[in-house]
């Protein structure tokens, strides 16, 4: 069976399209998809066939110049996010690719609507475009620390729990409209279990070089591990389409979170059946016309 097709299985497993009866206790942060323990070189192997058939699907991305891809990575602190970022998107050319981190609002983009920051760095066609975080922030952290909107200044003072379903209206718009363009839209929550994220901090401590990746607010925010899983939950049931479906992807097993998102991203390549530019009748003769040059020169 080749990647693409064995991508496309292990891919859907963790797809969300309709997220109505979706519930987020339902998904295992430690679920492995079937693989063993023991299977981990077999998966790290899958891997990077992946990581191999996406630079050769990125080149035809780039020459192609119609799609773009939005990779948008969300999830709670340590769930493995600049680890999937380094390990699936390591064979990828730096010109057709970059990542977004997005971090608390400057005061530039507080002057804005929230979707602008994310507007002005969407990618080019031919381009993969990942965002570390994303405007999903404004329906989870602002969600669950409402006293942020204070700082948003607008226009009417927002008195109850209408304004997460009036952004979940607008970012699902949002999103159809790049679908609409040309820019394909993947999220992924990676679902990471508090006792994991606690031995991961522990470990942080432990490690010189990692260290500097602490931060006290990450405890702090552990004390709001409820309030950011309903949050969660209540976003990826609002937002997820056909077009722009989330992955809930079990993150307790960093081997496997990146096999996830690296088949994720293979079937959705595959499915836009990319092709090299074909080359008109003109451009032949021209090439022709070049080759015997370069033929006819010395040195």
């Amino acid at each position: 069976m080749s990647f693409a097709k064995r991508a496309a299985r292990l891919a859907a497993r963790y797809r969300v399209t309709s997220g109505r009866r979706f519930r987020l206790p339902d998904v295992d942060p430690a679920d492995t998809g079937g693989f063993p323990s023991e299977a981990r070189d077999e998966a790290k192997d899958l891997l990077a066939e992946g990581v191999t058939w996406l630079a050769g699907q990125q080149e035809k991305l780039y020459a192609q110049d119609r799609w773009a891809i939005l990779v948008i990575l969300q999830a709670m602190d340590a769930a493995g996010k600049d680890s999937v970022i380094k390990h699936v998107m390591s064979g990828l050319n730096p010109q057709g690719c970059y990542v977004r981190p997005f971090k608390v609002p400057s005061a530039e983009e507080l002057d804005h609507d929230y979707l602008w920051r994310a507007a002005r760095v969407l990618p080019e066609r031919g381009q993969i475009g990942i965002f570390n975080r994303s405007y999903y922030e404004e329906v989870l952290v602002v969600r669950v620390h409402r006293e942020l909107l204070d700082h948003e200044r607008l226009p009417e003072e927002p008195g109850n729990d209408r304004i997460w379903a009036q952004r979940f209206e607008d970012i699902t718009a949002f999103e159809r409209y790049l679908g609409h363009n040309g820019i394909v839209v993947r999220k992924f929550f990676l679902h990471v279990s508090q006792a994991e994220q606690r031995r991961r901090f522990l470990a942080r401590l432990d490690d010189p070089a990692k260290r500097w990746k602490f931060s006290l607010q990450d405890v702090h925010e552990r004390a709001h591990w409820n309030a950011y899983m309903a949050a969660y939950e209540d976003t990826i049931r609002n937002t997820a389409t056909e077009d722009a479906p989330w992955y809930v992807v079990p993150a307790d097993n960093k081997w496997f979170t990146r096999l996830v998102v690296a088949a994720a991203i293979v079937d959705t390549l595959a499915s836009l059946d990319l092709s090299y530019p074909r080359v008109s009748d003109q451009k032949r003769r021209e090439l022709a016309g070049a080759r015997r040059a370069l033929l006819r020169g010395k040195g």
